[in-house]
């Protein structure tokens, strides 16, 4: 996925993939030369492929309005992830004091919770569908506890991190 500025190479020994936006909207895959859509940008994100989108006359990292599109295009095609009580807080920490530690914040609590969800489908691999059901109504409670658990500690992080960035002690 997206990468720091410039970076040329990506994780996990994976090159990184360079797809270059022209004028025309077009997205222009370096990798396979040739023109690609956003749905098939969005199955690079899917398979957790390391890419960055580029401006084809300036090289200008576009990589983050080319992942707001696609989530864009996500939340108006059908079941929304985001209600608009939450859309309109999140919009509410843009020029707020707090906006780069609620940043920080969500993408920690994000990748938490991608972690769970991961060593829950490694623990479910095989289970038939009826399986499945009953594993997920017995985990459920424990996952959520232990998210909530998690995410209370990245909170704690942050507010000691601002604390300590003020310079304040508890």
């Amino acid at each position: 996925m997206q990468t720091k500025e410039a970076d040329p190479t990506a994780t996990a020994g994976k090159p990184l993939r360079v797809i270059k936006k022209y004028p025309n909207r077009r997205l222009y895959d370096t990798d396979t030369s040739s023109y690609i859509t956003l749905a098939e940008v969005k199955a690079l994100v899917m398979r957790a492929e390391p890419f960055v989108v580029r401006d084809a006359k300036t090289n200008e990292d576009l990589t983050r309005s080319i992942l707001l599109q696609i989530i864009l295009e996500e939340e108006t095609a059908g079941v929304p992830l985001f209600s608009e009580n939450m859309l309109a807080n999140m919009i509410r920490f843009y020029g707020h004091s707090m906006q780069d530690f609620m940043g920080s914040y969500l993408d920690k609590n994000l990748q938490i919770f991608m972690e769970m969800q991961q060593k829950m489908t490694d623990q479910a691999k095989g289970l038939t569908p009826e399986l499945w059901q009953q594993f997920m109504n017995a985990q459920t409670p424990l996952m959520m506890g232990n998210y909530f658990s998690q995410s209370q500690n990245a909170f704690t992080q942050m507010q000691e991190q601002m604390l300590s960035a003020f310079g304040v002690k508890r």
